[in-house]
């Protein structure tokens, strides 16, 4: 940013006392597998939220970036393979931040709000998706919290370009240099700078992917395993992801594109917590919807989609096959 009976899917049989750790490690190794095929979608969404940031769109606008293929097809040729994967680095540390914590915690958090609402587990009655929803926003609020500094400096570093610069350019050399900057012109203040906008993105994120593709996943192995998708099949993982992907992005691209503007823009020059351009993420909404209109919270969509698309479906396949060997081995 992703089920019914289980958001981080129940095939691993480890013993108790490592299910979390388990699924904390299988989370961040199989978001860390996915996000390494996916990042080149994430340079050009941010390029494209970021482009016209604030400006009234006119017949004669000049626009660097006209669609994702196009934008794919310039950022390669000027900036090559290396343009492509900007914040690549940074973006292995947020993803093992935000879904090692969601999807580890998951089932914990779904289990304490059913045991809290019902007085049982969620593995001993049906699933209520209202529950699974509130788990899952939980835990994505948490994981983008603790990952706040990485999504940061990864969205600078992708904003950045000596072709055609979209947004402030912050020009960090590294993942490391642009902590080290942020950290000496704001301390920990400058690094949890737009936190509060990225906690709400990856909490509606959270909250529709982790839920729908425990329903999605329940729905196809009850109604189609008389044809192979049982529980445990890969096809199985893959068309609930499919779905999953498609509903996250609807949900989630409004507040991806605050995230993305409240992370790029340049710090205030009296100092305080807001920015330059935005004080906080409502201001954000409001400035960005009355100056470019309703659609541009819809900015990146399809350039979203096919990273957010793939990456559920490639981050959920990876988790059910290393629970699944996890059972096997462990």
């Amino acid at each position: 940013m992703e089920e019914i009976e289980t958001a981080v899917p129940n095939v691993a049989r480890v013993p108790a006392q490592n299910n979390v750790a388990f699924a904390w490690f299988a989370g961040s190794l199989a978001s860390c597998c996915a996000v390494t095929f996916t990042n080149p979608f994430e340079v050009v969404k941010t390029r494209l939220q970021l482009q016209g940031e604030l400006a009234k769109t006119t017949p004669n606008m000049i626009r660097t970036y006209h669609n994702v293929a196009q934008a794919f097809w310039v950022i390669g040729k000027n900036e090559g393979l290396r343009g492509l994967q900007k914040g690549l680095g940074p973006g292995y540390m947020y993803q093992i931040m935000l879904n090692g914590t969601r999807l580890g915690f998951y089932e914990p958090a779904k289990n304490m709000l059913y045991r809290l609402f019902t007085g049982q587990s969620s593995s001993a009655q049906k699933s209520i998706m209202s529950l699974n929803v509130a788990a899952g926003g939980l835990c994505g609020v948490a994981g983008a919290a603790l990952g706040s500094p990485f999504f940061l400096v990864k969205t600078r570093m992708q904003s950045a370009s000596s072709f055609a610069a979209v947004g402030f350019q912050h020009n960090y050399k590294g993942a490391v240099d642009g902590l080290r900057r942020i950290w000496k012109e704001g301390g920990v203040r400058g690094l949890y700078r737009g936190m509060d906008a990225a906690m709400m993105r990856a909490g509606a994120g959270s909250s529709v992917q982790l839920a729908t593709y425990d329903h999605f996943k329940g729905y196809i192995s009850r109604n189609l395993a008389h044809r192979g998708l049982t529980d445990n099949s890969a096809y199985t993982h893959f068309l609930a992801s499919m779905g999953t992907g498609f509903f996250v992005c609807l949900v989630m691209n409004p507040f991806d594109v605050v995230s993305t503007r409240m992370y790029n823009q340049k710090a205030a020059s009296s100092g305080g917590h807001g920015g330059a351009l935005y004080k906080n993420p409502l201001q954000c909404f409001y400035k960005t919807v009355s100056t470019e209109g309703f659609f541009s919270l819809y900015k990146g969509f399809l350039a979203h989609y096919l990273r957010l698309g793939p990456h559920t479906i490639l981050m959920f396949v990876f988790v059910e096959q290393i629970k699944a060997l996890g059972a096997r081995y462990l």
